[in-house]
């Protein structure tokens, strides 16, 4: 399982009102009576989710020392899945309704005769359900940090996050909530005391000329400033090209950070499309620079960052802060580098993408923004622009 070893993806969900303070006996026993595996079904419209002990597919051991490490809980969720795909069903009802037609004056299946067929379909999809051949197993790698009451989904937010995070609320009666870049900036904001700064923020124009009261991949029904995390990614391209390759951390740590390998970018009002730049330094690509110049903003680049002496090399997803293809670089000296340290260093990876986000926060809903903002709407402007201002 990634989080133990390899490269890391992940999304995070926050969880709250768990019961206690350390993860016992009496967890694991409930993971164990909601195993995956012991329920079978030859249904074809149930989804089954279960706990796997977290070193293979088929894991179904649970112990407190091999599970509960560094104050935190490492397992597998397990979606099965027992589903005909729909091009085989439609293709035996084709079947089914061309036999039925075939000695029919008009050609065409009467109304009893497409019921008869639709009947017919829904009786082999049981038999053939029953063989098992089209049941699907889905594991996903969980690390649950109780101790930060943080939890660690080894995938992309979507079905299976939803399907992983109902059976954790069902079994340990917890809530779960997604944590996005919007999430980040706002419990940074409640913290600080600039909530209703934060509450004021609307989507930044960087381009002279350009207006934009909201993007076009926002989700409407979520009332958080994802489009944050897009902003977060052109200003720290902006520091790093203009300022400084490190950024001050609230804590008073520091961070260094060289963007790298992928850049992808689109079009907040949905005009100019979308553009993926793939390179060892895609950034000092010009073709980056005409797609942010044309007003396109950041929604995933690959990234290294440098904090304490520990390097990661990963990729960001802007909107949701999601982290993938993370890479663990560890220095020559490092002898012995086990499962505790393994989870360390992703406590220090997400509070260190977390901190630089918090410190645009901070410059966002400060009096400096504005000022920023311009600075950065200059350096976006076509260098005919640029030269004309510095001669006038």
């Amino acid at each position: 399982m990634p989080f133990l070893s390899g490269s890391l993806s992940f999304e995070r969900f926050r969880v709250s009102k768990f019961d206690s303070e350390t993860f016992d006996q009496e967890h694991l026993d409930k993971m164990m009576k909601h195993t995956a595996g012991n329920v079978e079904t030859s249904s074809t419209e149930n989804v089954h989710t279960g706990f796997l002990g977290g070193a293979h597919l088929f894991d179904q051991d649970f112990d407190l020392n091999k599970n509960v490490i560094n104050e935190a809980v490492h397992f597998g969720i397990r979606i099965d899945t027992n589903s005909i795909p729909s091009a085989i069903k439609n293709a035996w009802m084709s079947m089914e309704l061309a036999a039925a037609a075939r000695d029919n004056p008009s050609g065409v299946a009467t109304k009893s005769q497409r019921k008869e067929a639709k009947e017919a379909v829904e009786q082999r999809c049981e038999v053939e359900a029953s063989t098992g051949k089209y049941r699907k197993f889905q594991p996903f790698a969980l690390l649950w940090d109780t101790y930060h009451e943080m939890l660690y989904f080894g995938g992309t937010a979507g079905t299976a996050s939803g399907h992983c995070a109902d059976l954790l609320e069902r079994v340990f009666e917890v809530e779960l909530g997604h944590v996005s870049a919007g999430t980040i900036a706002q419990d940074w904001a409640l913290a600080s005391d600039r909530y209703a700064e934060m509450d004021d923020v609307m989507p930044a124009s960087f381009v002279e000329g350009q207006s934009i009261s909201s993007v076009a991949w926002a989700n409407e029904h979520s009332k958080s400033p994802d489009f944050l995390g897009n902003e977060f990614l052109l200003w720290l391209w902006w520091m790093l090209e203009t300022q400084t390759e490190v950024i001050a951390l609230p804590d008073e740590g520091e961070v260094t950070v060289m963007l790298a390998k992928t850049l992808s970018l689109e079009c907040p009002v949905g005009e100019n499309g979308k553009e993926t730049i793939s390179a060892e330094f895609p950034t000092s690509l010009p073709e980056a620079m005409q797609a942010i110049q044309h007003g396109k903003l950041p929604r995933k680049t690959g990234m290294t960052i440098i904090r304490d002496g520990q390097q990661f090399d990963l990729t960001l997803q802007a909107e949701t802060f999601g982290i993938s293809g993370a890479k663990i670089v560890l220095d020559e000296d490092v002898e012995d580098f086990g499962p505790e340290d393994r989870i360390d260093a992703v406590r220090q990876l997400s509070d260190t993408v977390d901190g630089m986000l918090h410190t645009f926060c901070d410059l966002r809903t400060g009096a400096a923004w504005e000022e920023t903002r311009l600075a950065m709407q200059e350096w976006l402007a076509p260098a005919t622009k640029q030269s004309k201002r510095k001669a006038a």
